[in-house]
């Protein structure tokens, strides 16, 4: 059933999606003053579950594009995908009845709950990643049969560019990424304009109210003084997702990051508390593969979220910093993640990472700790 949110629904979200945005997807907290401002203001955002869509109703799914380092530094209005939002449905020549996150992590959790608030149109309760990933062909949409142009890319000026590659979405990623560049950095984007009857089937349902649980969960841990790995494992287990583990606890010895072809690219090294082992994630705006002792121990499609080592609060990959104590998290992707035709879409070989996946409860069956 669908329901409006509230302001502290908004703020479990946001800590949720930062956990599901796997280390990118943008700083949530920008985007979630952004909505709290329009909640007070008296606007209303209808989070409607897929079952509900209208099949022959048109949806567009909404999102910024770009490095999340860069977004930092050129904090949005708001207006901006609002302006990308209304250039499709004018190109299209009809309004959409809902828009739909591109992806559940980070800020793009929040940039369609902008566009509920202003257009006044429901935001559905699904995605097209599950998670967070840094290019626009790595959509659960795609890789089902969905085109994601006609796209529109706009400014915070108010410049939009149209693209449209037909049933390419690969060359799409490319031709808006280099707009995004020469937009500055970062964009904001209408795409993968589908019908109810696709979102149905090509989206993974429901992980806005999972961003919300999982924020919920995690506050609910710190105000009652629990562990927030160990409850975080506990609500996965009945979730579409499953399998939530402990991959590492250390401190942060050094982290590499560069701005490169439009994505924060990099990688960052942990080392456990007696300094015997160490941990060392590679990212590509998200994190994409966790090595432990030099052994693969998580791999993208699978998430691996960098946590506050004490509150479990989720750590964006540009805000990682030397001394930081942290909890490295994993969770296994959906059934709808792993087919073959969404491996071959981002999986590892999508990273040009030279390793083949294996499911997260296969490489870390049970939390990590020091023998």
């Amino acid at each position: 059933m669908g329901f409006y949110l509230t302001i502290e629904q908004v703020r479990d979200l946001a800590r949720g999606a930062a956990v599901l945005g796997t280390g990118g997807g943008g700083d949530p907290l920008i985007g979630r003053l952004l909505v709290e401002e329009q909640i007070r203001s008296g606007k209303k955002i209808e989070i409607l579950d897929p079952g509900e869509l209208d099949d022959s109703g048109l949806v567009l799914s909404t999102a910024m594009m770009g490095a999340p380092t860069v977004v930092v530094e050129k904090v949005p209005a708001g207006k901006e995908v609002v302006t990308a939002y209304r250039a499709l449905e004018k190109h299209l020549g009809e309004e959409a009845v809902a828009t739909i996150p591109m992806e559940c992590g980070g800020l793009n959790s929040m940039v369609p709950l902008i566009i509920g608030a202003i257009a006044d149109v429901p935001v559905v309760d699904a995605d097209g990643m599950g998670r967070a990933f840094p290019q626009l062909e790595m959509e659960t949409f795609g890789v089902y049969g969905i085109s994601g142009s006609p796209m529109v890319v706009a400014d915070e000026h108010g410049h939009c560019s149209l693209i449209d590659t037909g049933d390419d979405n690969r060359k799409m990623e490319k031709f808006a990424r280099a707009v995004t560049i020469q937009m500055g950095g970062s964009a904001y984007i209408a795409e993968y304009p589908m019908r109810g009857s696709d979102v149905k089937r090509t989206a993974v349902w429901n992980t806005m109210t999972l961003g919300i649980n999982i924020g919920k969960v995690l506050r609910e841990a710190n105000e009652f003084h629990r562990n927030p790995f160990k409850e975080l494992q506990a609500f996965l287990k009945d979730t579409i997702y499953g399998h939530g583990v402990v991959l590492f606890s250390g401190k942060i010895v050094d982290v590499e990051r560069r701005f490169q072809s439009g994505f924060s690219q990099g990688s960052a090294r942990i080392q456990s508390f007696d300094e015997k082992h160490e941990l060392k994630i590679d990212f590509r705006n998200e994190n994409s593969v966790a090595y432990r002792n030099g052994s693969v121990v998580a791999i993208v499609p699978d998430l691996i979220s960098v946590m506050d080592e004490e509150t479990g609060a989720p750590i964006t990959t540009e805000a990682l910093s030397y001394g930081q104590r942290v909890t490295v998290f994993g969770i296994s992707t959906p059934e709808i993640m792993r087919s073959p035709e969404a491996l071959d879409t981002f999986g590892p070989q999508a990273f040009d990472i030279n390793h083949e996946w294996e499911p997260l409860e296969a490489l870390s069956p049970k939390d990590w700790s020091v023998d």
